[in-house]
C-alpha cells in the first residue's frame, strides 16, 4: 500500500482554486448586505458580504470581499452612469459580480469583486419601502404624528442631526439670521451607517422628554443608499408615535423616505426646514398681535361708548334734578299764596277760623316740606351714583384735548396733546397714531 500524498498549504490552495474555477466557470453574481467596509490608502476596498440572521440579529453567513483599485474605478463609473443613487456603505444590500477564490495567506474564502448591479439595490430599497409603507398605513401610523396640534409659536426646538455637520451649520445659520428667540436643544445622532437607527430613535425620545415644542430631524444630501436609515421601520415608528410633532429636512430632492411620510411635515433640506419653522413663528406672532389689537380696539370702543352714555345720563339727571326743584318751589309758592288768601279771607270773619287755618297750615306745611326734602334726597342720590368721580374711582378714565373737549379718535391728529383724567390726577400724553377700524 502506497503512502498517502502529503500536500503543502499552497498546493491545497491552488487545487481548491482550480476546482472552484472549473466548477463555477469564472465570475458569479452574489447578493448580500455590506458590513465592516474599509478603504485602504492604496485605494482598495475591503468589506464583508453578509446574510442577516432572524429578526435582523447577527449575520448567519459572511463572505469576505476585496475590490481592488483598478476594479473600483470601473464600479464607480458604472454607479455614476446609473444616476448616482447607490453608494457602497454599511447596511446597503447589493448584488455584485466577482471571482471566488481561496486567499492563500489566510486560507480564507473571498470574492474578488469586479462589478455591481445598482438596479438591484434601488429596486430592493423601493420594494422594502413600499412594504413598510403598506404596513404603517394599515396600522394608521402614517397620519398619527400629523394629527398632533402644532404650537402657535414653536420657539423651543429639538434639533436631531450630526452635530458639527454641514446640515447642523445650515440649520443654525438660518435660525441665527431670523433674530427670533429660539431655544435649541441640539442632540447628536448618527445619520448614516449601522449606528444611525439606534441613535436617531434615542434622540427622538430624549427630545420629546425635554419639553420641546417641535422636533427637527435633519441631514445633508447624498446618494439614495446614504438615506437608507430613514427608511428603517424602527425610526418610522419612533417618529409616528412621538408625542411631539416631528419635521424632517433630509436633504434629498427626488425621493421621499419613509421618515418623511410619517412625519408631521417634511422639507427638502435642513435650510428649508429651519425656514419653515421661522415662517411658522412669524405667522403665529402676527396672529397674536392682530388678536391683541382687536382686543384693544374693542375695549377702547366700549370705553368710548361708556363715556358717552355716562355723559348723557349725567346731563339727564342734572336736568331732571333742576326741573324737580323748580316744580317743588312753584308748588310751595302756590300753596303759600293760597294759604295767605285763605287766611286773609277768614281773618275778617273770625279769629277762631284764623287759628284753625293757621293750625291747618302748620300741620300741612311740614309734611309737604318733608316730602320735598325726601324727593330732593332721592334725586341727589341718583346724581351721586352717576358722578364721574365715582366712575373714575372704578378704574375708568376720561381723555380730553387741551381745550377741554372729550377726545375722539377721529378728531385727534398725530402729535396732538391729550389730558387723561384718572382718580388721583391727570396724565399728559402725545398721540402717535389713531385706530378707527373697530
Amino acid at each position: 500500500m502506497s503512502e498517502p500524498v502529503t500536500w503543502t498549504i499552497p498546493q491545497l490552495t491552488n487545487w481548491v482554486n482550480a476546482v472552484i474555477s472549473e466548477t463555477l466557470g469564472g465570475e458569479i453574481w452574489i447578493e448580500g448586505e455590506i458590513s465592516n467596509l474599509q478603504r485602504s490608502s492604496a485605494g482598495h476596498v475591503y468589506f464583508s458580504l453578509s446574510e442577516p440572521g432572524e429578526n435582523n440579529r447577527q449575520p448567519s453567513h459572511t463572505l469576505a470581499v476585496t475590490l481592488f483599485e483598478w476594479h473600483r474605478q470601473n464600479v464607480n463609473r458604472h454607479l455614476k452612469r446609473s444616476g448616482g443613487g447607490v453608494r457602497m456603505s454599511d447596511g446597503v444590500r447589493v448584488r455584485i459580480r466577482g471571482a471566488i477564490e481561496i486567499y492563500g495567506p489566510r486560507s480564507q474564502l473571498q470574492l474578488k469583486m469586479s462589478g455591481i448591479d445598482p438596479v438591484f439595490t434601488l429596486g430592493n430599497l423601493a420594494a422594502e419601502r413600499d412594504r413598510l409603507l403598506a404596513t404603517l398605513r394599515a396600522e394608521g401610523l402614517l397620519e398619527t404624528n400629523k394629527a398632533l396640534a402644532l404650537h402657535p409659536l414653536p420657539l423651543r426646538i429639538g434639533l436631531i442631526t450630526s452635530l458639527g455637520s454641514a446640515a447642523h451649520a445650515d440649520f443654525m445659520a438660518e435660525f441665527t439670521g431670523s433674530d427670533l428667540a429660539f431655544d435649541v436643544v441640539a442632540i447628536d445622532a448618527r445619520v448614516q451607517g449601522a449606528e444611525a437607527v439606534p441613535t436617531v430613535i434615542a434622540a427622538i425620545g430624549a427630545a420629546a422628554a425635554s419639553g420641546v415644542d417641535l422636533i427637527a430631524l435633519v441631514r445633508g444630501g447624498g446618494a439614495r443608499t446614504d438615506l437608507v436609515a430613514f427608511d428603517h421601520e424602527l425610526i418610522a415608528r419612533a417618529i409616528a408615535t412621538s408625542t411631539v410633532p416631528v419635521w424632517t429636512g433630509l436633504g434629498h430632492e427626488i425621493d421621499r423616505s419613509v421618515a418623511d411620510e410619517v412625519a408631521h411635515r417634511s422639507l427638502k433640506t435642513p435650510t428649508a426646514c429651519a425656514a419653515a419653522i421661522i415662517e411658522r413663528v412669524n405667522s403665529g406672532a402676527q396672529m397674536i398681535e392682530q388678536l391683541w389689537d382687536a382686543i384693544c380696539d374693542t375695549a377702547s370702543a366700549r370705553l368710548d361708548r361708556g363715556d358717552v352714555t355716562l355723559e348723557r345720563l349725567a346731563s339727564r339727571i342734572a336736568r331732571s334734578s333742576v326741573g324737580g326743584l323748580d316744580r317743588a318751589s312753584t308748588r310751595l309758592a302756590t300753596s303759600s299764596h293760597q294759604v295767605r288768601r285763605f287766611t286773609d279771607f277768614h281773618l275778617i270773619r273770625s279769629s277762631a277760623r284764623l287759628d284753625a287755618a293757621l293750625a291747618s297750615v302748620a300741620a300741612v306745611a311740614p309734611r309737604r316740606i318733608a316730602e320735598g326734602e325726601r324727593r330732593l334726597d332721592a334725586i341727589a342720590s341718583t346724581v351721586r351714583a352717576y358722578d364721574p368721580a365715582i366712575a373714575l374711582a372704578r378704574g375708568w378714565s376720561i381723555t380730553r384735548t387741551t381745550d377741554g373737549r372729550v377726545a375722539r379718535a377721529g378728531d385727534v391728529a398725530v402729535g396732538a396733546e391729550l389730558v387723561t383724567t384718572l382718580i388721583d390726577g391727570a396724565v399728559l400724553s402725545t398721540a402717535t397714531g389713531t385706530v378707527t377700524d373697530l
